[in-house]
């Protein structure tokens, strides 16, 4: 597969999370699944205890993480482990001892571009080699998770704690030696979501505003950027925002985050409103547009949109209410200030929650559809909302994390309970 290279990044297909720190979850400049009529989905799946995502290295490559839970239920502290499995059993080969972490929540794992593998999980930082063999660890500042990470073009690693009452902080890291390089930014509000990126810019969405925050080398620390902010939840009830994607000319992501999620996030809403779409001007940040989702009460999600920025189309999502929809993005000019969203499809009873996955050169968007105690993975056409194929995962949960694509026409799937390869065959 041919790839670009993202700064800091190893060049691999798919070296983090989302397959880039803009998180437009797409695979570019490789061949998509081009699933033919006479082809349908197939599975390969094993247990896990508690995946939260694949990532790809040299060829070949495919690192699994995982994490513990039990411990937290009795307020003690839970570790992660990182696997290099086979690309096509998915059985282990090598693995990590296990990682000291601290307070639960899904952490983050990226191929970095020293070759080296990277790991924020709990209140910890954990550099391993490709054999899964530990270089160096590091104990984050605050006792609380640590929302995963991104990798600015200038090579550093900048981190956040996951923050619901007190101001979030973020911490940069050297990603030879995980020491810090700068004093930690005390953010302005709390924080949620994961980080996104640009260049050197670090995009935090908070709890009523996103904000960003550039790194500044001759001052070797980040800098809020005071003209750039935008007050989302201002006059509105909706809770909190989930993680950014970011393109070109804008930030995208959707609120009504706040979720009890347990096995699925159907009706899992905590907040009586529908959730939101917004869109914010990278330019101009007062230029701030939004869509209700579905337009139901009680809407939730817990991850990101997806822009095609090929095609002009954002596909999102109601997960508690189980709606997905797409639209096409009309602007006149980049440098019109508002934009039209014109209705392209919409399924309703889909229940998409997870991070979305785009072959780019194909148009063929890969997410989850779950209805209680079975969940499939299913492959549209962004273009129409066709279905193409879809499969079980073997999964009794909902996937809420990150799939990531594969090697061959194919696809990892990461659920709570199971990792599943999602693969082409005839038909039968």
């Amino acid at each position: 597969m041919a790839t670009q290279a993202l700064s800091g990044y190893f060049d691999s297909p798919w070296p983090c999370e989302d397959a880039g720190p803009s998180r437009l979850q797409a695979l570019q400049g490789a061949r998509g699944l081009n699933l033919q009529a006479h082809e349908n989905l197939q599975s390969t799946s094993r247990r896990t205890h508690l995946s939260t995502m694949t990532v790809l290295g040299g060829p070949g490559e495919v690192f699994l993480l995982t994490h513990s839970v039990l411990a937290s239920h009795f307020g003690l502290a839970t570790s992660a482990q990182v696997a290099l499995i086979d690309p096509i059993t998915l059985a282990t080969r090598v693995q990590s001892p296990r990682l000291p972490g601290g307070p639960m929540w899904p952490g983050g794992m990226a191929v970095l571009s020293n070759g080296h593998v990277l790991v924020v999980y709990g209140r910890h930082a954990h550099l391993l080699n490709r054999q899964c063999e530990l270089l160096h660890s590091k104990q984050l500042p605050i006792n609380e998770p640590y929302n995963s990470f991104v990798v600015l073009a200038n090579g550093l690693v900048v981190t956040k704690n996951i923050s619901d009452k007190t101001p979030a902080r973020l911490s940069v890291l050297h990603p030879d030696t995980l020491e810090r390089m700068s004093s930690d930014m005390d953010c302005s509000e709390p924080s949620i979501a994961r980080l996104s990126a640009q260049g050197n810019t670090v995009y935090v969405v908070g709890t009523t505003s996103v904000l960003r925050y550039h790194w500044e080398e001759a001052q070797l620390c980040l800098v809020q950027d005071d003209t750039w902010s935008c007050h989302y939840l201002k006059d509105a009830k909706q809770s909190y925002g989930w993680d950014l994607v970011l393109t070109e000319h804008d930030a995208w992501f959707m609120d009504n985050g706040a979720h009890n999620y347990v096995m699925s996030m159907l009706g899992a809403g905590q907040n009586d409103m529908p959730n939101r779409l917004h869109r914010v001007s990278l330019t101009d940040s007062s230029v701030h547009q939004h869509w209700e989702v579905s337009g139901i009460q009680g809407g939730a999600i817990t991850n990101p949109p997806l822009v095609d920025e090929t095609r002009q189309i954002v596909v999102a999502f109601d997960s508690a209410n189980r709606h997905l929809r797409a639209w096409r993005i009309r602007r006149n000019s980049e440098h019109d200030t508002q934009l039209e969203l014109e209705d392209l499809w919409h399924l309703q009873n889909f229940g998409a929650a997870s991070h979305m996955l785009l072959f780019a050169d194909t148009g063929e968007l890969c997410v989850n559809d779950y209805q209680r105690f079975k969940e499939q993975v299913v492959i549209l056409d962004i273009e129409t909302g066709q279905e193409k194929s879809r499969t079980d995962t073997g999964g009794l949960m909902q996937g809420v994390v990150f799939p990531s694509a594969g090697w061959q026409r194919d696809v990892y799937w990461s659920s709570m309970d199971r990792l599943t390869r999602i693969h082409i065959a005839p038909h039968d």
